[in-house]
């Protein structure tokens, strides 16, 4: 039976190359394979020699390179003479993109570690005075924590695409792996065109807020405080949480949305050199993505007092916006920044120090 399934095999392919494409290459390469069957029965080499060898044949896809089933030999020092791009692409997906990747991850959030047990949790200097004021409205709340869910999402199904098979697997075994896989397939490819307009929609009513000022250069002199424990005066947002802003929101939040799209949907005449790049890009932008908000999620959490609250509820105490954005209470006490402004009224957040 085995030799009967090979030996249809064997037919299988030289019928394919007997399709009318590059006549004159595809009847020496059945030629050649007919020598070396009646000489070694079995031996397919000469055929897979030219589906190795990138040369196109017939196909009724109309995709560019639909016609050639496997991508052209590498023809640069190191590589075997056999060796093809989408070898060269696994390789380097497998090897240093998740070695390097992985611990750029690892020392991440063992410094964020560090730091809570040198520094711990940012208190207030002084007591809560029960008058709150709104920091964020329902809208931008909203936006954020789309665009916060959909990204932890998405950093767990990728974390589990790419590492799972080398600290998964043996751990939890092939079966349940592969429920696990590909359930984070399918939750990455569904939920990444959500988190797709929900970043937009966060640049957008983020993005004036987020602009150069001059309080931004004390703060980069003074490394915001984080060390000496004594915050610089800021804005809306400080020039720590602009920088998430510019470099994670919208550099690879926008890197990684475009990356996805060209892998995600594959019928738009993209090559596979433009699939393979875009899934080396991707899996960086996503690592160095993950690693710096590390720092977004600690601060805007355990890392400071009534910054969560903040997001939650949308209100502050007004003792937490003088001491962490002195530059903006002023402005909304002044009534330059229209902002609501209340007691300690009922359903009100109550921050506790």
């Amino acid at each position: 039976m085995s030799k009967l399934c090979k030996l249809l095999g064997a037919l299988l392919v030289l019928a394919a190359f007997a399709v009318p494409g590059p006549v004159q290459a595809q009847s020496a390469g059945a030629k050649a394979q007919a020598e070396r069957s009646a000489e070694q029965p079995g031996n397919n080499a000469p055929v897979w020699r030219d589906v190795k060898s990138g040369e196109k044949n017939y196909t009724t896809l109309p995709q560019h390179q639909g016609a050639v089933l496997i991508q052209s030999p590498l023809r640069f020092t190191g590589q075997s003479a056999f060796a093809t791009a989408g070898e060269a692409w696994r390789n380097f997906r497998n090897g240093p993109l998740i070695f390097y990747g992985g611990w750029l991850l690892v020392v991440a959030a063992l410094a964020i570690l560090a730091y809570y047990l040198v520094k711990g949790t940012m208190k207030l200097k002084h007591a809560p005075t029960g008058r709150l004021i709104e920091r964020f409205n329902s809208l931008e709340r909203i936006a954020h924590w789309s665009t916060a869910i959909s990204f932890v999402i998405l950093a767990l199904s990728g974390l589990i695409i790419l590492f799972g098979k080398f600290v998964l697997l043996p751990v939890i075994g092939y079966t349940l792996f592969a429920w696990l896989s590909a359930l984070a397939k399918n939750l990455h490819n569904f939920v990444g065109p959500y988190f797709i307009l929900s970043l937009l929609l966060t640049i957008v009513l983020f993005v004036r807020d987020n602009f150069w000022h001059a309080s931004d250069a004390k703060w980069i002199a003074k490394g915001g405080g984080l060390l000496s424990g004594n915050e610089v005066p800021s804005g809306r947002f400080n020039f720590g949480e602009k920088g998430w802003f510019w470099i994670g929101v919208v550099l690879l939040g926008v890197i990684m949305s475009v990356t996805g799209l060209i892998m995600l949907f594959p019928n738009f005449d993209q090559l596979r050199e433009t699939m393979q790049q875009a899934n080396v890009i991707h899996v960086i932008g996503a690592v160095v993505f993950i690693a710096l908000s590390f720092a977004h999620i600690y601060l805007g959490t355990i890392g400071m007092e009534g910054a969560y609250q903040s997001m939650r509820s949308g209100y502050v105490d007004e003792e937490w916006a003088k001491e962490h954005h002195q530059l903006w209470y002023d402005d909304v006490k002044a009534g330059k920044i229209p902002a609501k402004s209340t007691g300690a009224a009922a359903g009100a957040p109550q921050h506790q120090h």
